[in-house]
């Protein structure tokens, strides 16, 4: 790791672009911290089938969101190369992926449907998961736009735009939610079913903004954007399936593992499932920023390796690390702290406040080991590497985290409490090992290019 004195260079331009995308991620999930409110305001049944309806949904939507992040690299490489044609043929094979992606990934989410009787979710519970789940899907094809058209803007240092769209997006759906699930201004009172409504409206107005930024953009700085032709090109699309996939197959087995948690949980108490949800959508909140941290660590060291200097990428990377695991190290405190109240910002059930609690505090152990894996993740990304993050989650989460809080809540019967202590040890375990393969990363490149600057 380089000495604090040569990251220090490193830290405007990172904090630069970084923190209108921590605050676009955290926009992103507050949506979903805001549904949770307003449904639990109708009841514990509802919580949790916002709950397992939304886990579901994203668990196949992100593959296809997690297809477009192979994007980061090849977008931010061109960018720091100076070959502006080469990004705008990789935004072009981004929507036409998006499109591409829309039909297998529907297919899959309606097979859910005949599937959640037989799973022993709760019936009263699947009653609010089905209709929100159907308004969901909906809202599919301008939710992968919306990724393609960000990965682009992103990686070109043109943050803002996500920014602005995260938080108006955010006025959008808290009206909507207002409107559709309590049935104000003439409107029916559709519960669960308007919350899914309202996040689909809300995607369509993003995808339209970051659109709207992109012509903007163009018109100011004259790229040749238009001139880029319309010629879909099967080298250029395998080369973004050969990064997108893997990373794709990561964020799926990083976002299914707590889809599957969810989905247990959900054959426990109504309580045990609203103070898992409660408690997931608070950890999520705070991985929001790392997640962020790793987006920006993707561009800067994506731009550095495409302007050859793997030194910069290097110090890029690093401070990425230092500023999301001290960020997460300081949410682990507060986490300690105040659980309990925290927990009644979205509840008022006193049952559901105290296994929160319990929750929150396992939560608080893994929050540092969370944030660097996920920024070793994306700044992994941004060499091109998407395949070790990807076998790192796989055995962290599927193989020994998920087995070993299956085995503790059921089998030892600890309830929540034994599926999310195995669910801490998967996230401590990639994290150590994704730190520990960045640091033998950043000794490769600069080997591979002091060989190269001598021939």
């Amino acid at each position: 790791m380089p000495a604090l004195k040569d990251l220090s260079s490193e830290f405007r331009p990172m904090f630069k672009l970084a923190w209108p995308v921590v605050l676009a991620e955290i926009g992103w999930m507050m949506m979903g911290v805001v549904d949770t409110i307003m449904v639990g305001r109708v009841s514990a049944e509802a919580i949790g089938g916002v709950g397992i309806g939304s886990v579901l949904h994203f668990a196949v939507a992100v593959f296809g969101m997690g297809v477009l992040l192979g994007l980061d690299p090849l977008v931010s490489q061109a960018f720091g190369g100076g070959l502006f044609a080469e990004c705008h043929r990789w935004l072009l094979h981004g929507v036409y992926l998006s499109f591409g992606l829309l039909v297998p990934l529907t297919l899959v989410q309606l097979l859910f449907f005949p599937l959640l009787p037989a799973w022993g979710i709760h019936p009263a519970v699947l009653h609010q998961t089905v209709p929100y789940l159907k308004a969901l899907l909906w809202g599919l094809l301008p939710l992968l736009l919306y990724s393609a058209f960000r990965r682009y803007l992103q990686a070109m240092n043109q943050v803002k735009p996500i920014l602005f769209t995260m938080i108006s997006a955010n006025l959008v759906n808290a009206f909507s939610n207002w409107v559709l699930i309590y049935g104000n201004m003439g409107a029916p009172a559709m519960g669960t079913e308007g919350a899914g409504w309202s996040t689909t409206l809300s995607r369509v107005y993003m995808m339209s903004v970051l659109m709207i930024a992109i012509v903007w953009h163009e018109r100011r700085e004259q790229t040749g954007l238009w001139k880029t032709p319309l010629k879909l090109e099967h080298t250029c699309l395998r080369r973004l399936l050969s990064i997108g996939c893997p990373a794709a197959m990561q964020t799926v087995l990083e976002v299914g593992v707590f889809a599957a948690a969810t989905a247990l949980a959900g054959r426990l108490t109504p309580v045990a499932l609203a103070a898992h949800q409660i408690a997931l959508q608070i950890a999520s909140l705070t991985f929001m920023v790392p997640l962020g941290m790793a987006s920006a660590g993707a561009v800067r060291v994506g731009q550095a390796l495409g302007g050859h200097n793997p030194v910069a990428a290097a110090r890029a990377g690093w401070m990425a690390l230092l500023l999301g695991a001290g960020f997460m190290g300081l949410a682990g405190m507060t986490l300690v702290s105040v659980p309990a109240s925290i927990m009644r910002v979205f509840t008022v059930d006193a049952h559901v406040v105290s296994l929160g609690t319990s929750l929150l505090l396992l939560a608080a152990v893994f929050q540092m080991f969370d944030g660097i894996q996920v920024v070793a993740t994306g700044i992994l990304r941004g060499t091109g590497d998407t395949r070790t993050p990807m076998i790192c989650n796989f055995i962290g989460h599927w193989l020994i985290g998920l087995p070993v809080g299956y085995a503790f809540c059921f089998l030892m019967a600890w309830g929540v409490l034994g599926l999310w202590i195995g669910l801490s040890a998967g996230l401590i375990l990639v994290g150590v090992v994704l730190l520990w393969i960045w640091s033998r990363r950043v000794v490769a490149l600069k080997r591979v290019w002091s060989v190269a600057a001598a021939s």
